[in-house]
């Protein structure tokens, strides 16, 4: 197996990580991928144009580049585990390859479903991407990012602590990239396009009635799915409910297992 295609585990269903952001796989799901190898296959993968992969590539181009590394493995169909904008993604790759999906947890993903919220944050991310490269502000830039990142790592497990900790030191620019073309993606988004599969969608503790909150529903429910939250969950919910996300996970693995 080539360096940037790593499978863990020998049996059971394929699940394919894909992280927030443009984060590496490497230990951005602590515990995760142990506690699934006892029954399942788990693929960790940097698509083009995140993590350390060692090529480029953009959102627009992100579930081709799975679907290929999908059939070059011979793993198909997978259960996808995607947080923020990796959960985007995997609703996008079950719309435009419903074949290769057998069921998804989608933890607080990117409203890719809202087209409003996701134009916010291609806008930020644009700001944002360009203040990094001034070198007058490239230092205060990273300097909050990095500060909200040790903040939220407060009171974690140790291991989800030093997650929490290594995107304080996250590519700001590499970011913004991963997230061009968002809106475009979005507004071209329909619900009525996704196929009936077997899914959590895992959404913050939020206020019924926030946006956000609204468009995981939608999601849920157009994938024939649920959703779940849990008190104090947030954004980085693999973070600091990472038992709650294993049995989340290890219950659809095995709900999926279990019809084939």
């Amino acid at each position: 197996m080539s360096d940037d295609v790593r499978v863990h585990g020998e049996s059971g269903p394929p699940v394919l990580l894909l992280p927030g952001g443009a984060e590496s796989c490497d230990g951005f799901f602590p515990g995760l991928r142990e506690g699934l190898q006892d029954r399942a296959r788990v693929i960790e993968h940097d698509r083009p144009g995140t993590g350390t992969a060692a090529t480029n590539g953009e959102l627009k181009g992100a579930t081709a580049a799975l679907s290929s590394v999908i059939d070059a493995l011979g793993l198909g169909p997978v259960v996808v585990v995607g947080q923020s904008l990796g959960g985007a993604v995997g609703a996008l790759l079950a719309r435009d390859h419903p074949e290769q999906v057998a069921g998804l947890v989608l933890l607080d993903p990117t409203p890719i479903n809202e087209p409003r919220s996701c134009t916010t944050i291609e806008r930020m991310m644009v700001v944002l991407g360009k203040a990094a490269t001034i070198p007058g502000l490239r230092g205060p830039v990273a300097a909050s990012f990095r500060k909200a990142a040790l903040r939220s790592a407060q009171g974690l497990r140790p291991d989800c602590a030093a997650a929490a900790e290594r995107t304080a030191n996250l590519d700001i620019p590499q970011l913004a990239r991963a997230v061009r073309g968002l809106r475009t993606l979005s507004t071209g988004f329909r619900e009525a396009d996704l196929p009936q599969r077997p899914t959590v969608v895992v959404t913050a503790e939020r206020k019924l009635d926030h946006p956000v909150r609204r468009a995981h529903e939608r999601l849920a429910a157009a994938f024939g799915g649920e959703i779940r939250s849990w008190p104090g969950a947030t954004h980085s919910v693999h973070l600091d409910h990472p038992d709650e996300v294993l049995a989340t996970v290890r219950e659809l693995v095995e709900r999926i297992a279990a019809k084939n």
